[in-house]
C-alpha cells in the first residue's frame, strides 16, 4: 500500500519515460510536500538543463503523459517549472479507510528480507556503562526494532569489551578484595570505583603490577583458575548491563552478547588468512594490513594492525575475525555498526580490508558504519559531572524518572500507581527521544526542560497526543481499537490534513530503514502529533451533529493512536494511555 508520495514518483517517472524516451528510465522525479497544492515535482529544474529545454516546457510535456486522474484532483505546471499535485478528497479518504482495517498501518514488508546483523551498545567489562553509551545503545536498538517490522532477520550483537591486557590487573585486584565482596561491587553498578581501585594499584605497587602481567599471560593461555575468576568479572558487569538495558527498555538480552573474547581462538587464523593472501605483511615487527586509499599526513600508507611486536591482538584483528564470522557463520547479508562517529576511519579500514579478504561484497556482507555524535552539556562540551567524571547512565534514568514524576504529581486525576508507571514511561522517554529526534551523526545538547516539555518535538508531547485520544474513546465508552471498519469521510480542511498525513506513515518507516536514521521517523511522530492536534482543536469528535461525522472522526482518532504507539514502538518508547 504505497504511501501518496512514493506512488505518485512512481507514475511522475514513467511519464518522464513516455515523454523523453527510456534513456531517462530511473530518473527522480523529485516529489516533495508542498503548500501549492499537496505535493510538488522539481524535477523539470535539472532535467530542462540536461535537454537543453526550458523547464517549464519540460514539466508541461511531463504533465501531459502522467496518469494521476485517479489519485490527483489536479496537476498543474507552475512558476518557472514546478509540477503541483493536489491529491482528490474520495481518495484520501478511500485510502485512509483502508489504512484504518490494516493490521500493518500501510507499511509493506520487504520484497527481498535479509539477514541483518546489528552491531550496538559494546560497554566493558567492569566499566559503568555511561551516557557516552546512551547513543548507540538507543539507536541501535530503534534501528533493529524498524529492522525487524519490515521483515527482515535481525542479529543484534553486543560487542562486549571483555578481553585485554586490563583484566591482568583486574583480576589481581578481584583477588586482593575477594570474590565474593568484587561480584557483589560488579553486579550493583559500583565498575567504576572497581577499575580506579586495580588501576590505581597498578601504578602505585610494582609487585602487584608484575602479578597482573603475569595473569595477563595466564589468561591469554587459558590457565584454568584465571579464567574461573575472569568470568567471575564478566558475570557479574553482565548482571549490571542488563539491569540498566531492561530499564531503558531495549532488546538486547545475554543471549545477545557478542564479546571479544569468543573471537579469540580465531584470531591467528584470521591473520594467517590474511597473510596467505598477501593483504597482510610485517612492518616494523608487527603484522599489519594495507588497504589501498587510506595515508598518513605525510602521505605514508596507513598501517591496520593485526597483529603486536609482543605478539598479541588487537581490537582491529577481533573486528575482522566479528566481520568474517558474521559474514560465514551467522549468513549475514549486511552488516550495520551502530559505533562513535570518532571510530569512523578504523571502521572503514577494517570494511576495506575485509572487502580485500572476499569476505565481503555486494551480494552478502554489506558493512555499513551508522555513526553517532556526542551528548553535550548546555556548555557545549561533552556531558560530565560536576567532578569531571561521564555521567552515570543509570543516575541519569533515575533523574529523568524523578523529574517526570514531579511534573505528573500535579495531575491530581492520576491513581498514584498510574502516575508511577507514566513517570517511568515519560521520562525513560523523553531522553530517548531526544536522542533519536536528532540526526545521529551531529552533537546534541542535553537539554532537560526541553526534552520534557509537553511542547514541541519531545516524547511527553507525542505521549500526551496518544493519551488524548484514549481519553476520547474512554468518554466514548469504547476502545481504539474495535474501530476497524469505518468508512472515514474527511471533509474539514483539518482531517484532510490529519488523514493525508497519515497515510504517510509508510514512507516514514522505508525512510528510517533506507537511510538508517530515526530521527525521520521522529519527525514525521511530531508532523503527525501536531496534525492530530490541529484537528481536535478545529473538528469535535463526540460533540459532531450527525453520527456519521462522529464515526468517521473516531476512525480518524483511532487510526492516529495506532499510528503514534506504532511508531513509538518502534523507536522502543511506551505509550501510556494516560497521562
Amino acid at each position: 500500500m504505497a504511501d501518496p508520495q512514493v506512488e505518485l514518483g512512481a507514475r511522475l517517472a514513467a511519464a518522464i519515460v513516455d515523454a523523453f524516451g527510456d534513456e531517462w528510465a530511473g530518473v527522480d522525479p523529485v516529489v516533495r510536500q508542498s503548500d501549492f497544492g499537496d505535493y510538488q515535482a522539481n524535477v523539470a529544474m535539472g532535467l530542462g538543463k540536461t535537454l537543453g529545454r526550458a523547464p517549464r516546457d519540460v514539466a508541461a510535456q511531463i504533465v501531459a503523459h502522467v496518469d494521476v486522474g485517479d489519485i490527483c484532483e489536479t496537476a498543474q505546471v507552475s512558476g518557472p517549472g514546478f509540477v503541483n499535485l493536489t491529491l482528490r478528497d474520495d481518495w484520501i479518504a478511500s485510502r485512509a479507510s483502508e489504512l484504518l482495517a490494516d493490521v500493518r498501518l500501510g507499511v509493506s514488508p520487504a520484497t527481498r528480507p535479509e539477514t541483518i546483523v546489528v552491531d550496538y551498545s559494546a560497554p566493558n567489562v567492569a566499566k559503568e556503562m555511561h551516557v557516552g553509551h546512551l547513543r548507540t545503545t538507543i539507536i541501535g536498538d530503534a534501528l533493529t526494532r524498524v529492522l525487524g517490522f519490515l521483515g527482515h532477520r535481525v542479529i543484534r550483537q553486543n560487542h562486549i569489551g571483555d578481553w585485554g591486557t586490563p583484566f591482568g590487573m583486574l583480576i589481581e585486584h578481584l583477588v586482593d578484595v575477594g570474590e565474593g565482596q568484587a561480584a557483589a561491587e560488579l553486579s550493583t553498578g559500583e565498575l567504576t570505583a572497581f577499575y580506579q581501585q586495580a588501576s590505581a594499584k597498578f601504578k602505585a605497587d610494582e609487585a602487584f603490577a608484575d602479578r597482573a602481567r603475569r595473569r595477563v599471560v595466564a589468561l591469554q593461555r587459558g590457565e584454568p583458575a584465571t579464567l574461573r575468576l575472569w568470568l567471575v568479572l564478566v558475570k557479574g558487569s553482565e548482571r549490571y548491563f542488563t539491569t540498566v538495558y531492561e530499564r531503558l527498555g531495549v532488546l538486547l538480552t545475554r543471549a545477545d552478547s557478542d564479546p571479544e573474547s569468543f573471537y579469540n581462538p580465531a584470531l591467528p587464523e584470521v591473520a594467517a588468512e590474511l597473510q596467505a593472501a598477501g593483504l597482510a605483511t610485517v612492518s616494523e615487527g608487527a603484522l599489519c594490513a594495507f588497504p589501498p586509499g587510506f595515508s598518513s599526513r605525510d602521505g605514508r600508507p596507513l598501517p591496520l594492525i593485526i597483529q603486536k611486536r609482543d605478539g598479541g591482538y588487537g581490537y582491529s584483528a577481533t573486528d575482522l575475525a566479528a566481520v568474517r564470522f558474521r559474514v560465514r557463520e551467522l549468513g549475514a547479508g549486511r552488516l550495520v555498526y551502530v559505533v562513535g562517529a570518532p571510530q569512523a576511519l578504523h571502521f572503514a579500514m577494517v570494511f576495506a580490508v575485509a572487502r580485500q579478504a572476499g569476505w565481503l561484497d555486494s551480494e552478502r556482507g554489506r558493512a555499513e558504519h551508522v555513526a553517532c555524535g556526542s551528548v553535550l552539556g548546555t556548555d557545549g562540551k561533552m556531558l560530565r559531572t560536576r567532578s569531571g567524571r561521564p555521567v552515570k547512565l543509570a543516575a541519569l534514568l533515575d533523574e529523568a524518572v524523578e523529574r517526570a514524576a514531579e511534573f505528573l504529581a500535579a495531575r491530581a486525576e492520576l491513581s498514584s500507581e498510574t502516575q508511577a508507571a507514566v513517570a517511568r514511561a515519560a521520562g525513560i522517554g523523553a531522553i530517548k527521544y531526544a536522542d533519536l529526534s536528532y540526526h545521529r551523526e551531529r552533537d546534541y545538547v542535553f537539554d532537560w526542560e526541553r526534552m520534557l516539555s509537553l511542547d514541541g518535538n519531545t516524547a511527553p508531547y507525542l505521549q500526551y497526543a496518544n493519551a488524548r485520544i484514549h481519553s476520547i474513546f474512554r468518554r466514548a465508552g469504547s476502545d481504539p481499537g474495535e474501530i476497524a471498519s469505518t468508512q472515514l469521510v474527511p471533509g474539514h480542511p483539518a482531517e484532510r490534513a490529519l488523514a493525508l498525513r497519515l497515510l504517510g506513515f509508510d514512507n516514514a518507516v522505508w525512510n528510517t530503514a533506507d537511510t538508517l536514521e530515526p530521527h525521520r521517523l521522529c519527525t514525521y511522530l511530531h508532523e503527525l502529533a501536531t496534525d492530530f492536534t490541529g484537528f481536535y482543536e478545529r473538528c469535535p469528535v463526540l460533540g459532531a451533529e450527525q453520527e456519521s461525522v462522529t464515526r468517521s472522526r473516531l476512525g480518524l482518532c483511532a487510526l492516529t493512536s495506532r499510528i503514534l504507539e506504532k511508531g513509538l514502538d518502534l523507536l522502543g518508547i511506551e505509550a501510556p494511555q494516560e497521562m
